[in-house]
């Protein structure tokens, strides 16, 4: 089952399914939608940006555009996709827009962990849902994105109590916008400098509201620089020196030492190491 919606005039597209729009995954791909996978009642394997993992019942997995997904095996998943034109082009709380807190990282996934009462309350908004796609009028876009803000609403929250994000105050809002900022200007700006100018901030400072996290703010930098190495050494063609340029490398010797410090492998490493589990995949 694939149910979609599409709004010829603004280009807006929803998807809704069950495992069957998975099964478009079975080579690795970017997702290119923003993707919520909820697994229901059996576990489900997948891979994402080339990590294989298996994701337990009552859980969903949130995808954004510029992963790399694969669909391993599994069973009883439904889908919601949707792109910019549907729900980012709306204003909505910076909680849940799309760049919220589900959306706001990269270099981590987003699993939301449902409970009884949860998994009944997103039942119910599924069979909305489904039944607004039948719904042919002039309001019906309107309704279903009203639809998807109140489920990304639920997942937010859920997410939120399962982070301790509400412990951590102004905190969480500078943490995500420098995710986002990251994100942005990751091919061109590699110092912390930078993004602390922009937060209006000192790097010492911004440093110092990383610290009851794992990882600090050079490091969050340099994650998202190598998981942009490995995808374009995974998915393309391109040398490492090309890869180098494109992150904004001017000596691709550079890249080369942080990513060997990361991975224990030179980028030409990495990519001959890869080439038998390639060869399996496709």
């Amino acid at each position: 089952m694939i149910k979609e919606f599409k709004e010829f005039s603004t280009g807006a597209v929803l998807k809704i399914a069950n495992e069957e729009l998975l099964q478009t995954y079975k080579t690795s791909k970017l997702v290119e939608l923003y993707t919520f996978i909820w697994v229901r009642d059996t576990d489900i394997s997948m891979e994402i940006d080339g990590i294989s993992t298996t994701v337990k019942k009552n859980k969903i997995v949130v995808l954004t555009p510029n992963q790399y997904f694969k669909f391993i095996d599994g069973s009883n998943a439904l889908v919601y996709q949707f792109n910019r034109e549907f729900y980012c082009i709306k204003d909505h709380d910076k909680e849940v827009s799309c760049v919220g807190i589900l959306f706001h990282g990269n270099t981590t996934i987003s699993i939301v962990e449902l409970n009884t009462k949860e998994q009944s309350k997103l039942d119910q908004l599924h069979k909305v849902f489904l039944d607004e796609l039948d719904t042919v009028d002039t309001i019906q876009a309107e309704m279903l994105r009203m639809l998807m803000a109140r489920f990304i609403i639920t997942t937010t929250r859920l997410i939120k109590q399962q982070s301790n994000y509400n412990n951590l105050g102004d905190q969480v809002d500078l943490i995500r916008n420098f995710n986002i900022l990251v994100d942005t200007h990751f091919r061109k700006e590699h110092t912390v400098g930078f993004y602390a100018q922009k937060l209006f901030k000192s790097p010492k400072t911004l440093s110092n509201n990383f610290a009851k996290f794992e990882k600090s703010p050079l490091q969050i930098i340099h994650d998202r620089i190598i998981l942009e190495a490995k995808r374009l050494l995974i998915y393309t063609d391109k040398s490492a020196k090309e890869i180098a340029y494109e992150i904004g490398f001017e000596d691709a010797s550079h890249l080369s030492r942080m990513f060997k410090r990361h991975t224990s492998l030179s980028p030409s490493e990495f990519k001959k190491q890869l080439k038998p589990e390639l060869e399996r995949k496709y």
